[in-house]
């Protein structure tokens, strides 16, 4: 029905590939996050954006998310870099 032309199917299919977006787009200043202790000043700042209302909590909660897979993936190559130097020291 699309491809004939029915504007209604059309919709629908389009909103099936492409769905309507269902956030916002957040802006608000974080500090360098480079190292895992910067975990704490970071998610302090997306607290402060909460608390002034410049983030919504779901948003904060979003934010959050993202903010512990950069911890995560920073301490996982860590990790990597101490169990490799081990591994030489113990040739």
């Amino acid at each position: 029905m699309a491809l004939a032309g029915d504007v209604t199917a059309i919709r629908l299919c389009m909103e099936r590939v492409a769905p309507p977006r269902k956030g916002r787009t957040v802006d608000f200043p974080l500090p360098a996050f480079e190292k895992v202790e910067d975990t704490v000043t970071t998610i302090g700042a997306v607290l402060q954006a909460v608390s002034e209302g410049r983030l919504t909590p779901e948003e904060g909660a979003a934010v959050a998310g993202l903010i512990e897979m950069k911890r995560k993936s920073i301490e996982t190559v860590e990790l990597e870099a101490r169990l490799a130097a081990l591994e030489e020291r113990s040739k």
